[in-house]
Order: C-alpha cells, then sequence, then structure tokens
C-alpha cells in the first residue's frame, strides 16, 4: 500500500477541500469486461433521463458541479466533466472505451461529478504526498509536453515530480495502462464537495472494477480532509 501523506501547504490553501484515495492490487483486466459495458450505457441513460431539457446553467446550480466551477473559475478554466456530462446528456454521446480501469473511473464520474485521476501505482514512488503548487512548479503531461503548473492549484507528488494537478490533469509517466495490476485512483474535491460524497464515489468506481475483476484487493479507501 502506498504512504500518501497532505502537506500543511495544500491544508492552508485548500480549507475544507477534501482529496479521496482509492488503492486496488491485483486487477485483472485481460478478460472481457461485458458487465462493465453494460453499466456504461446504464449510467448514459441515466444521465439522459436525470439532465432532459438542462441547461449548462441548469447544471453548474447542483451542488457538486458548482464547487468545481467556483474552483475552475479562480484560473479561468472550465471544469472538465461538465463537458463530459454536457457530451452524454444532451449531446448523445457515449462513454470512451480505453481500459477497463480508466472506463470504471469515467463511468462513476460523470454520476456522481467527482474529479478523480487513476494511476499505475506501481509507476509512482515515494514518498506520494498532497501538495498545493507554487510559482515555477512545472509538470510534464502525458503527451510528454512540459507545461508550467499555475500557483495555488491542488496536485499530487511523488519522488519524481508532479504526477497530477487539478488543471492539468496526469504527468506521463503514471498513468493506467492496459497492463496496470496495481491502481491508485486520486479524488480532489474542493471547498463545496462533501467528503461523503467523495467517499461514495471511490465505493462507485471499486463496484465498476469488480464488475471485470472481483478478486481484486482493495489496498485503501480513504478520504483526507483539509
Amino acid at each position: 500500500m502506498l504512504a500518501i501523506a497532505a502537506t500543511s501547504a495544500w491544508r492552508e490553501a485548500h480549507p475544507g477541500a477534501a482529496i479521496g484515495l482509492l488503492e486496488l492490487a491485483g486487477v485483472e483486466q485481460a478478460g472481457p469486461a461485458a458487465r462493465l459495458e453494460e453499466q456504461k450505457r446504464a449510467t448514459e441513460a441515466l444521465l439522459r433521463e436525470r439532465y432532459a431539457g438542462w441547461s449548462r446553467q441548469d447544471l453548474l446550480a447542483l451542488p457538486v458541479m458548482a464547487a468545481y466551477h467556483r474552483y475552475y473559475r479562480r484560473f479561468r478554466k472550465t471544469y472538465h466533466v461538465l463537458l463530459q456530462v454536457e457530451s452524454i446528456a444532451i449531446k448523445g454521446r457515449n462513454l470512451p472505451a480505453v481500459t477497463p480501469l480508466v472506463d470504471a473511473n469515467y463511468c462513476a464520474e460523470v454520476d456522481t461529478l467527482v474529479l478523480t485521476a487513476g494511476h499505475d501505482a506501481d509507476r509512482l514512488r515515494e514518498p506520494v504526498s498532497i501538495d498545493a503548487s507554487v510559482a515555477g512548479d512545472r509538470q510534464t503531461q502525458m503527451n510528454g509536453e512540459p507545461k508550467e503548473i499555475l500557483a495555488g492549484d491542488m496536485l499530487m507528488r511523488d519522488a519524481g515530480g508532479i504526477s497530477c494537478s487539478i488543471l492539468y490533469g496526469q504527468d506521463h509517466r503514471s498513468p493506467i495502462t492496459p497492463e496496470t495490476t496495481h491502481a491508485l485512483y486520486v479524488a480532489y474535491a474542493p471547498e463545496g464537495v462533501p467528503a461523503e460524497a467523495v467517499e461514495r464515489h471511490l465505493g462507485a468506481i471499486e463496484a465498476n472494477v469488480r464488475l471485470f475483476s472481483p478478486a481484486a484487493i482493495l489496498e485503501q479507501l480513504t478520504v483526507i480532509r483539509a
């Protein structure tokens, strides 16, 4: 199990925030994921029914969505889960098919609206910490391009550098791949997103993973409060 701690800088910069950690080992992705695909179709249908006739302003009035909107607006950004929900519920598109471990997260994320990154835990190097970015922080993104991180963002660091930030997503070193058997999901919840909602969200991801890998081993399910 990875040891992950929150820094005092994170607690001071983000009062009322929460971080959820779900770590699963012994995951099997090679077999069929038909039950997960059924869950994805059911989630798409649920979203279309739930938000039928809604506008973007209606979606932004949802308490969890509103909390992320406030966070992203501080940095003049748009919460990407809002765009994903609009794509499925309003434009009729389907959830993507990436890998079962990634899809398990996306399927839960568009339902609960809780932002979550998925990492190959074996590619992370301790010490791992939840922190707040400072001026001069840089991250190599999934596409290999370097990116300067805006100061004040919530992020995770490991011994190799910044592993993920809310605004710019994951690094190029630790994303989940088809070969991943040991996964770490990190949910980032700014003030206004209840810690209980984060815990329920992680439970939904775990349930989705068990649709294709029922013998996965739960290493940790933890919520850190600022």
